[in-house]
């Protein structure tokens, strides 16, 4: 990849999340104009959610929605493989961190905001989670699938989507395939709408994922369950 202002910007921005020291963090806060809270000064209605990876797109929200948070996820995509398999690893869920992208935005500049943050992933999937829980960078909710299989998103005070699956597209060819961009591939792009049990929020985009994607195959061997490493952005409408 050749270098761009824009890279660097991200690469700055992911930096962020590095806990280094208590002194550390409070020069970074200072320099960085204070990653806080949700409170800055962020027009989200200047925001597109990405919905094509460059032969195919995902569809668009649904009219009269608008966007509630944009998110960076950073968790597993987990699968099982039962003794002796040989055939693809099944996918039994997934479970992640969903950090606030919004106090992020107004670092970046204005005009290539959007672009630094599709950038944001594919260096978020090399940081360990005692990092990311140690950043600046404040936790907005969770995902996880709950115990009937149900993808399920929690915002909190935002609201809370119980979801079910509308549209897939596959992640671009250039998407970063893991950690350190080693791994077996990014998982798909995704769109989500509201299932009973949902509070508030309609639909959730999953995209510019990095990392997620199962090995071909179980390889044999005992059963087992793998955890595959991936961030993405999420794009919650309500």
């Amino acid at each position: 990849m050749t270098p761009t202002p824009s890279f660097f910007v991200a690469i700055l921005a992911i930096l962020s999340l590095s806990f280094f020291s208590a002194a550390e963090a409070r020069r970074l806060k200072r320099t960085s104009s204070q990653i806080s809270s949700r409170n800055s000064p962020v027009n989200l209605d200047s925001f597109q959610v990405p919905l094509s990876n460059g032969t195919a797109s995902l569809p668009s929200p649904t009219a009269g929605l608008s966007l509630k948070a944009i998110t960076l996820g950073r968790g597993t995509q987990n699968y099982t493989c039962a003794a002796g398999s040989t055939a693809a690893p099944v996918a039994v869920g997934a479970k992640a961190d969903l950090l606030d992208a919004t106090p992020l935005l107004p670092l970046f500049p204005s005009s290539e905001s959007q672009a630094i943050l599709n950038l944001l992933p594919e260096y978020l999937v090399s940081f360990d989670f005692a990092t990311i829980k140690n950043s600046t960078i404040p936790g907005l909710g969770k995902h996880i699938f709950d115990a009937t299989g149900v993808p399920t998103f929690d915002l909190g005070s935002i609201g809370i989507l119980k979801a079910k699956k509308t549209a897939n597209i596959a992640a671009p060819p250039t998407a970063c395939k893991g950690a350190n961009g080693k791994g077996d591939g990014a998982v798909d792009w995704l769109a989500l709408t509201e299932a009973p049990g949902s509070v508030s929020l309609k639909e959730v985009y999953r995209v510019h994922t990095a990392g997620g994607k199962a090995p071909k195959s179980c390889g044999g061997g005992a059963a087992r369950q793998i955890e595959v490493h991936y961030a993405s952005q999420y794009w919650f409408f309500g």
